[in-house]
């Protein structure tokens, strides 16, 4: 391992953090509760097995990614990101952490969101409308492993929200109305690290640190590190572990909205990607509610010894400014094509 990374300039570069795992298909759901709970107050990152998407079918989805990050770069940008944000993202796209790197991250991306008819009057909210998609002659099949991934992962967001809500001592379902997650803005988005070395010493990231915007983060990776979390953000300096890829699995993390509904019970946590030389493909899905979701302090999360610590916002509002923050102005390849 040691001999695999280049060092950081943290001490404990090379630890690597055991994460709680959690088995969706066992009957105890105390046992699932209880060690989601542990897991949300310690680092905000769990394991996901026995989520019911076919292992079979996974690796058809990254052998799909696959061949489209092997596209020339011409014909992956005749499928640019568009304002909704989806299609592709060319590597240095996106600046997560613009404290500490250089320039954006060494990533190249796809977008995939809901898809919502170009004529339905939904269409016209942020995230929402058409897919754009590589022509069906240059990759047969692509589109529907995609879709079909989008609609599984779904299935497998829900219930973890369910386990969620009991350790926030709320009902269930209670993720489950219709203003959060029966009308989600869900974005899955593939990821490729074409194998540069990251140096933090020199503002070099595949991926910057950074915290995700929504409810919860669904990671599918391959077999290669690069994953890193800071479990305690304010810590100087930061202590990074890895977080070791499990097959068939997926890596769960808390995002920034879920810490503003606990009212910071639960917390986001700080993780970045660092190249090692060896390329990376992973399958990131973000679940957040829908767009007209007020989010504000869950009951169970607030008393009069600890009040409420964000006002309440919309989560159409808040998602859009956090991707406006950390994403190239599309004017920027305008130019560039013109």
């Amino acid at each position: 391992m040691e001999n695999m990374l280049k060092q950081d300039d943290t001490p404990a570069s090379t630890t690597i953090s055991f994460l709680n795992c959690i088995d969706l298909s066992t009957p105890d759901v105390q046992q699932s509760v209880s060690l989601l709970k542990q897991a949300c107050l310690d680092c905000g990152f769990f394991y996901v097995t026995n989520h019911g998407i076919r292992q079979e079918f996974m690796e058809e989805v990254f052998s799909q990614s696959k061949k489209f990050f092997e596209l020339p770069l011409s014909e992956k940008m005749k499928v640019l990101r568009n304002e909704k944000h989806r299609g592709y993202t060319p590597v240095l796209d996106e600046l997560l952490d613009p404290d500490n790197q250089i320039h954006g991250d060494y990533k190249e991306g796809y977008y995939i969101g809901v898809e919502v008819p170009e004529d339905d009057p939904e269409a016209d909210k942020p995230f929402y409308g058409p897919n754009v998609w590589p022509a069906d002659g240059i990759l047969p099949g692509w589109r529907q492993t995609m879709e079909k991934f989008h609609q599984q992962a779904l299935g497998v967001a829900r219930a973890v929200a369910r386990i969620i809500a009991l350790a926030l001592d709320l009902e269930a379902d209670f993720f489950d109305k219709p203003e959060m997650l029966e009308h989600p803005i869900a974005v899955m988005r593939l990821l490729h690290y074409a194998g540069q070395i990251s140096d933090p010493s020199k503002g070099l990231y595949g991926a910057g640190a950074h915290s995700d915007y929504g409810l919860i983060t669904l990671l599918a990776t391959d077999d290669v590190y690069g994953l890193q979390i800071c479990k305690d953000k304010d810590a100087q300096p930061q202590v990074w572990e890895f977080v070791a890829p499990l097959k068939g699995a997926f890596v769960v993390n808390l995002g920034d909205m879920l810490e503003r509904w606990s009212n910071c019970i639960f917390k986001s946590t700080l993780h970045r990607v660092l190249g090692n030389g060896q390329e990376r493909y992973s399958i990131a899905y973000f679940v957040e509610p829908s767009h007209e979701c007020l989010v504000e302090c869950l009951p169970t999360c607030k008393s009069e010894k600890n009040p409420p610590k964000f006002p309440p916002i919309k989560c159409e509002a808040y998602l859009s400014q956090r991707y406006k923050d950390t994403h190239a102005d599309l004017n920027v390849y305008n130019k560039h094509q013109s």
